[in-house]
C-alpha cells in the first residue's frame, strides 16, 4: 500500500482568482463556517491506525515517525496528505472528481514482506474530520463531524456530515472498519438525495474559503511545487519561487487553466485555418464559373433596372410637363391680377407725396435752428467765464493756509519793526565772532605753554638717564628761581651759577643735576648727546643727596594747565554766544517773512472777495439762461423730428411708387413670358409617348419609394443608360464574345460617333433592350442549374469556416479575458504576499521585506506554462536599501527568510479565516545550528496569526523540532508485518498540553462506544 499522494488539484468550489458571476449560497454550503479541525480519523488510509488523532489549533504540530528501521514507512506523508484532502487543498484536483486521492488508500501489492498475499487492498476508506470552535476544548457543543469516503472507483470522493462528534471507534482495527462502514451508512445524504461529491466539496464544506495550503513532496501528484524548506533559498531561482508561492496560493491551478485555453485557442486557430484553406481551395475551382453567373445574373437585374428607368423618365416627363403647365397658368393668372393691382396702387401713392411736400414746417425748422444757435454761444461764454473764476478762486484760497502759518511767526510784529530787530541781531553775532576769534587764540597760546612746560629744560637728558636708570633732574628745575630770573644772565643768581660752570658759560636748558656716585654712569647713558652738562656735589656747589622732591617744573604745568582750561572756557563760552546770535538772527529773519506773509494775506483776501462777487453774477446769469437754452432745444427738436419723419416718409412713397411700377412692368413681360412657355411643354406628344394618360403616370411616380421619387427625367435616362451598358459589359465582358447579330447591330447604331449621339441612344433603347433580354432568358435555365450545386457546396463548406472561426474568436476572447483577470488577480495576490512578508520580517527581527514581480509576457507556444518571477528582498539593516534574495548572505539568514515567506504566502491565501500550513519534509535543508530557531520561528508565526502548521520531520530534524513545536504527534510501526500503525503517540507542549489531553477526553466522551485502545496522550516534556 502507497503512503504519498501526488497530484493536485482544485474543484470548482474553491476561491477561483478568475472573476465568475456571483450566485446566491444553496442551502448547506459552508456547513464548516468558522470552526477549525480538532480531531482526525484515518480508516483504510495507506499504513495509518484508525485512531482519532486530537490536534491543536493555532500552533505548530509537528508529526514524526518511526518504521521498521527509520521514519520512512510510518505514514508520515500520507498522514499529512489525507489532512490536506480533508480541508480541500486546491491542488488536489476536486474538479476532475480527485482521483489523485484514492490512491491513498491501502494498498496491499506495496505493502512489505508477505502481507501482499495475505491482505487485501481497500476498495475504500474513510478520511473523518472533527471540527468545532476555536478555544473550546470539552463542551464541544457546535461540534461538526465530517466524512469523506473515497473511493477506488468513481466517485472517488463522497462527503457526509453531522452535527457533534462522531468516530468510528472499536476495540480492534477491523472492528473500527466495520464500524466506520455502519456510521456512513447511518449518516443523512448532505446533498438531499445524493452525497456531495469531489468537485462541490469546498462549496459545500467551507463556502469557497481556503482553509489549506501545501508543499507535499510525494510521488502521487503529477507535478511536485518547489518547496522553499527544501533546500537554501539562494538556491532557488525565481521562477520556482514563484511556482512555490503559487502553490500555496491556489495560482499554479489558475495558471494550467490559462494554458489549457492556450491550448484551446491554438486547436481552434489551426482547425479554422484549415477550414480556410479547404474552402479557398473550392472558391478558386467555381469563382469563374460563378462570376460568369453573377454577371449574368446583374446583367438581368441591370436590364429590368433599366428598362423600369426608362419608364420612370417618360412619366417622370408627362408629370413634370403637366406639373409645369399647371403651375404656368396660375402664374399666368397671378401676373395679370398683379398688373392691375400694381398701377392702382401707383395712383395712390402719388397723391400723398403732393401732399407731404409743402414748406411751412421747414421755415419754422430754421427759426428755431438760429434762436437755439445763439442762446448755447451766450451760455458757452458764460460757462467759461465762470470756470475762470473758479479757478481764480480756488487758487488763492489755496495760498491762504500757507499765508496764515507764516503771518503767526511775526508775533504780532509789522515789516519795519521785524528789520530793526533783524539788524541788531545781526550786529550781536559779529561782536560774538569777534570774542571768540580772541577766545581761540588764547587757547592755542596756553595749550602751546603747556607744551612748552611739560617738554621743560633738559627733557632729552632726563630721559636718557631714566633710560639707563640714573636719577636726575634738570637744573633749572632744582633751583626754585623766578621765571624772568632764568632769563637775565646779569641777575645774581645767574651769575653765581655762570662762575661756578667756569669759563665755558651755562647752558641752562641742557644742565641736569646727578649724584656724585652716579657721575660715571649719568655720563656713559649721556653719550649721545653732546653738550650735556652734568652738575654733582663735586662740582657744583649746590649739594645734596635729593632727599626730597623738587617741584619747581610740576608748578609750572600746574599754571600753564590751568591758564589752558580758563582759556577753554572763555572759547565755549564765545562758542555759545555765537550760537545765540545765530538763533537770534535767524528767529528775527522768520518774523520778518512772516510780517511780510501777513501783508501777502490782506492782497490775496482783498482778491479772493472779487473774484467770489464775480463767480456769484456768472451763476446767477447761468441759471437764468440755462432754461431759455431747453426750451430752444426741445422746440427745434421737435421740428427736426418732424421734417426728418416727413422726408422718409416722401422717400419711402416714392420707393413705394417705384417698386409698383417696376411690378406692373415684370407682371406684364411674365404673362408673355409664360404662355409662350405653355405652348413649349407640349403635353399631347408626351402623353402619346407614355402611352397613358397624367393622372396614370402620376400615379405610376407615387408609388415609388422614398429614395426614387424625387428624381429628374434626366437622372432617370441617365441611370437607365448606365443600366444597360452595365447589362451589356455583364452579359459580353469580353471582345471575343459571341453577341446575337440583331442586339450587335443596335450596339453598334446606339454608339456610333458624331452629332445627335444621344438623341440616338434614347431612340435604340427599346429595341437593344428587347434584344438583350431575349438572349438573356435562353441562358437562365442552365445557370440556375450549376449555380444550385456550386451553392450547395460552398454553404456547407461556409459553415464549416463560420463554425471554426467563431470557435478561434471565442477562445481567442476567453483567452486574452482570462489572462487580464488572471494577471491582475496574479498581482493583487502576491502585493497581499509582499505586505504579508514585510510585516513578518518586521514582527520577526527584521529590518522589512518585499517581493519583486514584473509581469511576463504570455508564451507564444501553447504548450509552455506562463513563467513568471519573483525576486525576494530584503533589508539587511535599518534604514537600508533591499537587497535580493540571491546575494551572498548567512545561512541562518536565508532559514529565517525562507520560514516567514512560506508563512506569509500562507497568510495571504488564508483571507482573515483560519488557514492550516501543511509542510512536508519540515526543516530538511536547515543547518543544525539554525533548525530549533525555524521551527520555533513557525511555531510564534502560527500561534500569531491563527495559522495551524503541520509538519512532517525525517529522523535528523526531530531532535530540533520536538520541544519547539507546540503539539508532537509521532506514528509508529515496528515491522513491515503489521499492516497498520500502531496507536501514536501525542503530546502537547506548554499551555497546549491540557489543551491536547482535554481534546482527546471530549473526542472519547463523545463517542457511543470506547475501545480502551486510546493513542498514547502524553504530557508536556
Amino acid at each position: 500500500m502507497t503512503e504519498q499522494p501526488d497530484s493536485a488539484g482544485r474543484g470548482p468550489g474553491q476561491a477561483s482568482l478568475v472573476p465568475v458571476e456571483a450566485r446566491a449560497a444553496a442551502p448547506g454550503e459552508n456547513v464548516v463556517g468558522d470552526r477549525v479541525l480538532i480531531a482526525v480519523q484515518a480508516v483504510n488510509i495507506s499504513r495509518l491506525s484508525t485512531h482519532p488523532v486530537p490536534t491543536v489549533p493555532g500552533t505548530l504540530i509537528v508529526v514524526a515517525g518511526a518504521g521498521p528501521k527509520d521514519s520512512n514507512g510510518a505514514g508520515k506523508s500520507s498522514f499529512i496528505a489525507m489532512i490536506t484532502a480533508l480541508l480541500g487543498d486546491e491542488q488536489w484536483r476536486f474538479a476532475s472528481g480527485a482521483k489523485a486521492v484514492s490512491e491513498l488508500l491501502f494498498n496491499a501489492e506495496l505493502a512489505a514482506g508477505g502481507g501482499g498475499r495475505t491482505w487485501a487492498s481497500a476498495d475504500h476508506g474513510y478520511i473523518v474530520g472533527v471540527f468545532a470552535s476555536a478555544g473550546e476544548s470539552d463542551g464541544l457543543d457546535d461540534a461538526l463531524t465530517v466524512w469523506l469516503r473515497v473511493n477506488q472507483e468513481a466517485p472517488h470522493l463522497e462527503i457526509r456530515w453531522t452535527p457533534g462528534v462522531c468516530v468510528a471507534t472499536a476495540a480492534s482495527e477491523a472492528e473500527r472498519v466495520t464500524r466506520a462502514d455502519h456510521l456512513w451508512a447511518t449518516l443523512p445524504r448532505s446533498a438531499g438525495r445524493r452525497d456531495v461529491v469531489a468537485r462541490d466539496l469546498t462549496r459545500f464544506l467551507y463556502g469557497d474559503r481556503v482553509r489549506c495550503v501545501s508543499f507535499l513532496s510525494t510521488s502521487v501528484r503529477s507535478k511536485v511545487a518547489t518547496n522553499l524548506l527544501s533546500q537554501p533559498l539562494n538556491e532557488i531561482s525565481p521562477e520556482r519561487v514563484f511556482e512555490a508561492i503559487a502553490a500555496l496560493t491556489g495560482l499554479d491551478t489558475e495558471l494550467d487553466q490559462e494554458r489549457d485555453a492556450r491550448r484551446d485557442e491554438h486547436a481552434r486557430r489551426v482547425r479554422a485555418a484549415r477550414a480556410a484553406e479547404l474552402l479557398r481551395e473550392f472558391e478558386d475551382e467555381s469563382r469563374s464559373l460563378l462570376e460568369t453567373f453573377d454577371r449574368r445574373d446583374r446583367a438581368r437585374v441591370r436590364l429590368a433596372e433599366g428598362t423600369r428607368c426608362w419608364r420612370g423618365r417618360l412619366a417622370r416627363r408627362l408629370a413634370d410637363a403637366a406639373r409645369r403647365d399647371e403651375a404656368l397658368a396660375a402664374d399666368l393668372e397671378r401676373a395679370l391680377a398683379e398688373g392691375e393691382r400694381a398701377a392702382e396702387t401707383i395712383a395712390e401713392v402719388r397723391a400723398e407725396i403732393a401732399t407731404l411736400k409743402d414748406d411751412t414746417l421747414d421755415r419754422g425748422l430754421a427759426e428755431a435752428r438760429r434762436e437755439l444757435t445763439a442762446l448755447q454761444a451766450r451760455t458757452a461764454k458764460l460757462d467759461a467765464d465762470r470756470a475762470v473764476a473758479e479757478n481764480a478762486v480756488d487758487e488763492l484760497r489755496g495760498q491762504i493756509p500757507g499765508l496764515e502759518e507764516q503771518r503767526r511767526l511775526a508775533d504780532g510784529r509789522d515789516v519795519r519793526t521785524a528789520q530793526g530787530e533783524l539788524e541788531q541781531t545781526r550786529l550781536r553775532l559779529n561782536e560774538a565772532l569777534k570774542a571768540l576769534g580772541v577766545a581761540d587764540r588764547e587757547a592755542e597760546g596756553a595749550k602751546a605753554a603747556l607744551d612748552d612746560a611739560e617738554g621743560g629744560p633738559a627733557a632729552a637728558q632726563l630721559n636718557a638717564l631714566a633710560a639707563a636708570g640714573v636719577e636726575a633732574s634738570g637744573l633749572l628745575d632744582a633751583l626754585d628761581v623766578a621765571e624772568h630770573a632764568r632769563d637775565d644772565t646779569g641777575d645774581l643768581a645767574g651769575r653765581a651759577v655762570a662762575a661756578a660752570l667756569g669759563a665755558r658759560g651755562w647752558p641752562r636748558e641742557h644742565a641736569v643735576v646727578v649724584d656724585a656716585a652716579d657721575l660715571a654712569s649719568a655720563a656713559r647713558a649721556l653719550d649721545a648727546l653732546p653738550g650735556s652738562v652734568l652738575v654733582s656735589a663735586a662740582g657744583v656747589t649746590v649739594v645734596g643727596a635729593f632727599e626730597a622732591v623738587t617741584t619747581g617744573r610740576e608748578a609750572r604745568i600746574k599754571a600753564a594747565e590751568l591758564r589752558l582750561h580758563r582759556a577753554r572756557d572763555a572759547q565755549e563760552a564765545a562758542a555759545e554766544a555765537v550760537r545765540a546770535a545765530e538763533d537770534g538772527v535767524a528767529e528775527a529773519g522768520r518774523r520778518l517773512e512772516g510780517a511780510r506773509a501777513a501783508v501777502r494775506l490782506a492782497d490775496v483776501e482783498r482778491r479772493l472777495a472779487e473774484r467770489r462777487e464775480a463767480l456769484t453774477g456768472l451763476t446767477e446769469a447761468l441759471a437764468e439762461t440755462g432754461p431759455k437754452v431747453g426750451d430752444a432745444e426741445r422746440r427745434a427738436g421737435a421740428l427736426d423730428f418732424r421734417a426728418r419723419t416727413r422726408n422718409m416718409e416722401i422717400e419711402r412713397l416714392e420707393g413705394r411708387r417705384a417698386g409698383h411700377e417696376a411690378e406692373r412692368d415684370r407682371a406684364a413681360e411674365r404673362a408673355a413670358t409664360i404662355t409662350a412657355e405653355r405652348r413649349a411643354l407640349g403635353i399631347e406628344a408626351l402623353a402619346a409617348e407614355w402611352g397613358g394618360t397624367v393622372e396614370g403616370a402620376r400615379e405610376w411616380l407615387t408609388a415609388l419609394g422614398e429614395q426614387e421619387s424625387p428624381l429628374t427625367a434626366e437622372e432617370w435616362w441617365r441611370a437607365a443608360e448606365r443600366r444597360l451598358d452595365e447589362a451589356l459589359r455583364d452579359t459580353f465582358p469580353g471582345e471575343d464574345d459571341e453577341m446575337p447579330e440583331e442586339l450587335a447591330f443596335l450596339v453598334r447604331q446606339r454608339t456610333e460617333p458624331g452629332a445627335g449621339r444621344t438623341a440616338r441612344e434614347q431612340a435604340t433603347f427599346p429595341g437593344v433592350c428587347a434584344a438583350l433580354a431575349s438572349y438573356l432568358r435562353g441562358q437562365e435555365e442552365y445557370e440556375r442549374h450549376q449555380r444550385r450545386q456550386i451553392e450547395s457546396q460552398l454553404a456547407t463548406r461556409q459553415r464549416d469556416l463560420a463554425a471554426a472561426a467563431k470557435g478561434a474568436e471565442e477562445a481567442a476572447q476567453s483567452t486574452t479575458v482570462h489572462r487580464a483577470a488572471l494577471s491582475a488577480a496574479i498581482r493583487a495576490r502576491l502585493t497581499r504576499v509582499a505586505e504579508e512578508f514585510d510585516r513578518l520580517d518586521t514582527s520577526y527581527g527584521g529590518y522589512g521585506a518585499t517581493l519583486e514581480f514584473p509581469v511576463p509576457p504570455a508564451p507564444a507556444d501553447p504548450e509552455q506554462r506562463w513563467a513568471w518571477r519573483v525576486t525576494p528582498k530584503w533589508r539587511r539593516g535599518e534604514g537600508q536599501g533591499f537587497v535580493p534574495y540571491n546575494r551572498r548572505a548567512n545561512t541562518a539568514l536565508m532559514d529565517e527568510k525562507a520560514v516567514k515567506l512560506v508563512c506569509a504566502a500562507a497568510i495571504a491565501s488564508s483571507g482573515g479565516g483560519h488557514l492550516c500550513l501543511v509542510l512536508d519534509e519540515l526543516g530538511r535543508n536547515l543547518g543544525k545550528e539554525h533548525r530549533r530557531e525555524a521551527v520555533a520561528l513557525f511555531r510564534k508565526i502560527g500561534e500569531t496569526y491563527g495559522i495551524t502548521v503541520i509538519g512532517a520531520l525525517q529522523d535528523d530534524m526531530e531532535p530540533y523540532a520536538v520541544d519547539a513545536c507546540g503539539q508532537y504527534i509521532k506514528l509508529r510501526r515496528s515491522s513491515d508485518a503489521m499492516p497498520y500503525n500502531e496507536p501514536p503517540v501525542i503530546v502537547g507542549h506548554d499551555d497546549h498540553a491540557e489543551r491536547v489531553r482535554a481534546l482527546a477526553t471530549a473526542v472519547a466522551r463523545r463517542t457511543p462506544e470506547t475501545d480502551g485502545a486510546e493513542p498514547a496522550v502524553g504530557d508536556e516534556r
